[in-house]
């Protein structure tokens, strides 16, 4: 990973990290606001940190949060981690061509510091799987330098609010700042019309079924896009063939 001298030195290292730190200031607004509220749920200082270093995933810190501070069971606060991070499957399936030439150890590395945003920096930078050595290194020098960048800020900004939970009105809408970072991402993604039908499908899913327990209603969202764009995909052939005839 982003460690590895040779990855440092490749001109794609710091490219990757140069698009990343164009997304940066939301996510220091998500960090901050995550710090935020884990001390604001009753958490120590030590577990506030601890769980910054060890867990690097907002989604699932801020939604097991209130299940924290109402003392729910272990296992519901897992499971509502899990079923946030489900799409990290999703993610993890479509990246499998690009890293399965590295090894075990190094493909674990990569699954811990790979976010939303480095991945999608990263398919947008190379659409398909290298064939040579020499890609191969690019795809990897890239991701290195994104998810450093992205490591760095998280846990700077994540630690900084912790730091200052006490200080940090929730008035600041840091939140906000940081859906705001997500969405602008999105939509520069979207650059075919599968692509904005999938976007489409997601959200209303994900709005309609918002009252699933569990944050079910995210997964409710990624499963009924890839259905739908899996649908729409098989179903081109048949109507190019139609219209020819």
């Amino acid at each position: 990973m982003f460690w590895q001298r040779r990855l440092q030195q490749h001109p794609e290292f710091r490219l990757g990290a140069k698009h990343y730190a164009q997304q940066a200031l939301g996510q220091v607004a998500w960090g901050l606001m995550t710090g935020v509220a884990m001390v604001k749920s009753g958490m120590s200082v030590f577990e506030s940190v601890a769980m910054t270093l060890c867990v690097y995933a907002g989604s699932s810190q801020l939604a097991a949060m209130p299940l924290i501070a109402v003392a729910a069971p272990a296992w519901v606060i897992l499971a509502t981690g899990f079923c946030v991070n489900l799409r990290f499957v999703v993610f993890s399936l479509h990246l499998r061509p690009y890293v399965m030439h590295l090894s075990r150890g190094t493909r674990m590395a990569l699954g811990y510091f790979t976010t939303d945003i480095t991945y999608v920096l990263f398919t947008k930078r190379f659409h398909t799987p290298a064939k040579s050595d020499d890609e191969r290194t690019a795809h990897e020098a890239y991701i290195a330098g994104a998810s450093f960048l992205n490591w760095a800020v998280w846990m700077v900004s994540s630690l900084v609010g912790v730091a200052l939970a006490n200080i940090i009105p929730p008035s600041w809408g840091l939140g906000f700042a940081g859906i705001l970072c997500l969405l602008g991402i999105q939509c520069s993604l979207a650059s075919s019309r599968l692509r904005v039908l999938s976007s489409v499908v997601a959200g209303v899913t994900a709005v309609s079924a918002y009252a699933f327990p569990l944050k079910l209603n995210i997964i409710s969202a990624i499963a009924m896009a890839v259905l739908v764009s899996m649908l729409v995909e098989h179903a081109k052939p048949a109507l190019a063939q139609g219209s020819r005839a």
